[in-house]
């Protein structure tokens, strides 16, 4: 079996529940086909299997080294890189006219999976490259394209975010890293960076720093940020690396986990120069790194995933060999041990797995389909829709797989017992490696209040309201189904709940008390996030129970296998939303109101 993923189930995702043969008749991926696709896929999982997961354990265990002057790594992760670049899969997602593939986002978004799901580490840095092409696809100009985007696609440029600093952290709105305009156009940027993923590597000719900083005389806050291209190598005319720009490494984070990817403190303009070009216009840099950050959000929830998944898949091997113990209501000692998968709280810990990353898979792959339609769409009406939709569901994306998957591969560790805890089986380094996922790229926090405070009540809650209407669509399609009813009936109850929830909320906030409008936002997301994959496993359920009529063998059981997981989940995960929403209708600031000395 695969220790990455069930093929099935990708495939059930892609083309039995999301459709997502339908991209094909979009003028952009007209020239593809299902065909294509399944190659595409094939190949990613046999390159994840034979260059990324066999150095998995020993990135781990060797992590970057900094000797004063260059970060060496083992040798096989610019190996595997090199396939991944040559197999086209740094550029797969982007137009032809750029040098892409021209392949929808949906399919690179489920390729890209695998490689996270082998090897975490190593898939870093093109997958941080690929998020900073797109940013300058978007809002670079086409010099920028040429000199910087162009080379990033072939591989030969990586590229990275610089957001965070040592004194600010999260809050952007307190960076200091200053941007002085020269006679020339350029500007030279001065200040530290901190937690930057990919900073310093000898893996590629040169590395594009993305990085927020504001120009002299911008205004306070996140309004006065502009972003600008810092590379490592300043390019002569032909755009080619030549002189050393003044971006310098300050030293590599140690961390617990994706340790194969480099972590850095860089400093911009200690001793020498450090010259940036502008990207889009001054003050908007905020704007343009968003457009980044909310495809690496989308990115670090499938990451989340997948690491979680590929836990679940090791941990229900282990449980279908290891034989230990008896049923309980076998008595006899002298009989044969059974497999641990026998053992209904082993089977209970299998199955919350297996709700939670088959149920995030789906969430994370419809958003997908979102970006997929939203860039194809070509009325203003369905345009709305679409941003609405996906505004309000990517801090969902980035943290319930995050917070969740993360607990999947908790359970993957305790169904190993004490082997789960060594380094004999992969599960502890990959709830290593899935720790960071509710940090980076805005913490869960960051997303309960951008999701409680922006999200919902953007536009008077025109997105709030177009989710509620989107799930009720599926209440009312999958309610007649008798057997569906009893899912399709709690789904349409916690829908009520959320619109009351919300709206009680809300009252606070008009009301002027902010701080309790958002002192339980991560209650809220937590609330909302279960509702929507309920929804998620509901539409599973939907397609599996009419595909049960004409199934046998092991798509038997692969469909049974999809209900019985959406049974889980509605039994046994839904029912926590009450839980959260009767806290959150009782505006509790208990948070708000202990004193800071009774800690």
């Amino acid at each position: 079996m695969s220790y990455l993923i069930n093929r099935r189930d990708l495939d059930f995702l892609l083309y039995e529940l999301l459709d997502a043969e339908r991209l094909c008749r979009l003028p952009q991926f007209a020239q593809h086909d299902r065909a294509t696709f399944e190659q595409v896929i094939e190949t990613a999982e046999q390159l994840a299997e034979s260059q990324f997961l066999t150095h998995a354990a020993e990135a781990d265990q060797h992590e970057p080294h900094f000797d004063g002057s260059a970060v060496s790594m083992l040798p096989q992760v610019k190996t595997a890189l090199d396939a991944f670049i040559a197999a086209g899969f740094l550029s797969a997602a982007f137009p032809v006219e750029d040098g892409g593939l021209g392949l929808p986002y949906t399919i690179t978004a489920a390729a890209n999976a695998l490689f996270t799901a082998a090897n975490a580490g190593t898939a870093g840095y093109p997958f941080l490259t690929a998020a900073a092409a797109n940013l300058l696809r978007v809002h670079g100009s086409d010099t920028q394209k040429l000199r910087y985007m162009r080379p990033m696609l072939a591989g030969r440029f990586f590229g990275t975010m610089c957001l965070s600093e040592p004194q600010a952290g999260s809050s952007l709105a307190d960076i200091r890293t200053r941007a002085i305009p020269q006679a020339d156009g350029s500007y030279h940027l001065v200040g530290n960076k901190m937690w930057i993923s990919g900073g310093e590597h000898e893996l590629s000719d040169n590395i594009v720093h993305l990085v927020l900083a504001r120009i002299e005389g911008a205004p306070a806050g996140t309004k006065g940020i502009s972003l600008f291209i810092v590379p490592k190598f300043r390019l002569d005319a032909n755009g080619d690396p030549a002189a050393r720009n003044g971006v310098r490494l300050a030293g590599l984070n140690h961390k617990m986990g994706f340790r194969g990817t480099t972590n850095c403190a860089l400093n911009f303009g200690e001793t020498e120069p450090a010259i940036g070009e502008l990207v889009g216009r001054a003050n908007e840099g905020l704007a343009c790194m968003f457009h980044m950050m909310n495809e690496a959000r989308i990115g670090v929830g499938t990451g989340a995933t997948m690491m979680g998944y590929a836990g679940y898949r090791y941990s229900l091997d282990y449980a279908k060999t290891r034989l230990q113990g008896r049923l309980a209501s076998n008595k006899d000692p002298a009989s044969k041990p059974v497999a641990i998968i026998q053992h209904s709280d082993v089977r209970r810990m299998l199955l919350a797995q297996k709700s939670y990353v088959e149920g995030a898979l789906a969430l994370c792959l419809y958003g997908a389909t979102l970006v997929d339609e939203l860039e194809a769409a070509e009325q203003e009406s369905d345009k709305e829709s679409l941003r609405l939709l996906l505004d309000i569901l990517t801090p969902i994306i980035k943290a319930w797989p995050s917070e969740w998957c993360l607990e999947a591969n908790k359970l993957a560790i305790q169904i190993l017992g004490g082997y789960g805890y060594t380094r004999d089986y992969p599960v502890e380094r990959l709830y290593r490696d899935n720790r960071l996922n509710p940090i980076h790229e805005g913490t869960n926090g960051i997303q309960a209040l951008d999701l409680l405070g922006r999200k919902v009540t953007m536009k008077n809650g025109a997105a709030f309201r177009l989710l509620l209407t989107t799930m009720q669509s599926t209440v009312k399609a999958a309610g007649a189904t008798p057997e569906l009813a009893e899912y399709a009936g709690a789904l349409a109850a916690a829908i009520t709940l959320a619109a009351n929830t919300t709206q009680t909320l809300a009252g606070a906030a008009l009301k002027g008390q902010v701080d309790l409008f958002l002192a339980n936002a991560a209650h809220y997301l937590e609330m909302l996030g279960g509702i929507v994959i309920a929804w998620m496993w509901l539409r599973q359920a939907q397609v599996a129970q009419l595909a049960l009529a004409g199934a046998a063998g092991t798509d038997m059981d692969f469909y049974q296998g999809k209900l019985s997981a959406c049974r889980y989940f509605f039994r046994y995960e839904l029912p926590k939303c009450e839980g959260h929403a009767k806290l959150l209708m009782q505006l509790d600031d208990t948070t708000l109101t202990i004193p800071e000395g009774s800690f």
